[in-house]
């Protein structure tokens, strides 16, 4: 395989293995896909998020970031504070689930994008992940490491169109009201474990 695509695939391999993961954010892709609410907006906020994210990490600010600790402490307290009023939220809906009737029914737009940029940008994780872990590796490239952070761009931008897209597979199975009650357990254990953990490790 000539070297500037062994770069691309390496790129890809590791971006996926660091991103198919149950979080935050993929419960919430997940969960708008299911619904049909947004998804395109949803998976463009994603792929191109971390897309600029991985971007920064190849051209080297993770060593930036590295010298500011302090501002990844403020992110971490506010994202986990968000992640766990988003989770309770979950949890609340346990307790009323509904069937998905009106599959056509979108929430706003605007309100989807706001929690999808807050979810993205807010978590500490996201940032050791792409900026810090992915420029690290992307840098024992050397000049290939721009064709590595391709790499792993594409391989976000294909698993949220995966999920985001795919998840409609399951409208059928989320008809019933115990399989909503099933989700949202899922994402509000997800968020506030998340949101414990990032409270406290700030």
């Amino acid at each position: 395989m000539p070297p500037l695509l062994l770069a691309v695939a390496s790129g890809f391999g590791t971006g996926l293995s660091l991103i198919v993961v149950i979080g935050a954010q993929n419960a919430f892709v997940l969960r708008q896909g299911i619904r049909r609410e947004s998804v395109p907006l949803v998976v463009t906020i994603c792929a191109a998020s971390d897309a600029i994210l991985i971007a920064l990490g190849v051209a080297g600010v993770g060593s930036l970031v590295r010298a500011r600790p302090t501002a990844l402490t403020v992110v971490g307290i506010v994202g986990g504070l968000f992640l766990i009023c988003y989770g309770l939220l979950a949890a609340r809906r346990l307790f009323r689930p509904a069937a998905l009737t009106t599959v056509g029914t979108a929430v706003s737009g605007r309100r989807a994008a706001l929690t999808c940029l807050t979810m993205t940008w807010l978590n500490p994780n996201v940032y050791l992940d792409t900026v810090l872990l992915l420029g690290s590796v992307a840098a024992t490239h050397g000049s290939l490491r721009w064709e590595f952070g391709l790499g792993a761009a594409l391989a976000s931008l294909c698993w949220f169109v995966a999920i985001g897209f795919g998840a409609r597979l399951l409208t059928g199975f989320f008809s019933r009201p115990s399989s909503w009650r099933l989700l949202d357990g899922l994402v509000a254990a997800t968020m506030l474990t998340v949101g414990g953990t990032l409270l406290a490790t700030a």
